[in-house]
């Protein structure tokens, strides 16, 4: 049970993972300060995966990225695209109408003795 609970966790988590990485790149920010960023609101995203995830979404033309090399140590800094931050809004919306029918849903389950 607890290998199908872990696949299913992973699932779910994927959508959540890219809406919170959008959120986050209103603002110019570099791999670190992104995990640093979304740890701080309690989403834990590995490296590993964070990476990937940028990348695709540049690919998808949802962020873009350049290279700081002002300091010792270069940095590249992702930001939302014009098209980025289109999607981002629409995607939120669409989250936050998801989430309230899902709460719904999940509290009348509670209403009916499941906890």
């Amino acid at each position: 049970m607890s290998q199908l609970l872990n696949s299913l966790t992973t699932e779910l988590r994927r959508g959540t993972l890219t809406l919170a990485v959008l959120s986050q790149l209103r603002t110019p920010q570099y791999g670190y300060s992104l995990v640093q960023l979304l740890e701080g609101s309690g989403i834990i995203i590995d490296q590993s995966t964070l990476y990937p995830l940028l990348r695709r979404l540049e690919k998808q033309e949802l962020v873009t990225s350049s290279w700081d090399t002002s300091e010792s140590r270069p940095r590249k800094y992702y930001v939302l695209s014009a098209y980025g931050a289109e999607i981002f809004l629409k995607l939120k919306e669409e989250w936050m109408k998801n989430a309230k029918e899902l709460y719904s849903l999940l509290e009348g389950g509670e209403k009916d003795g499941f906890n």
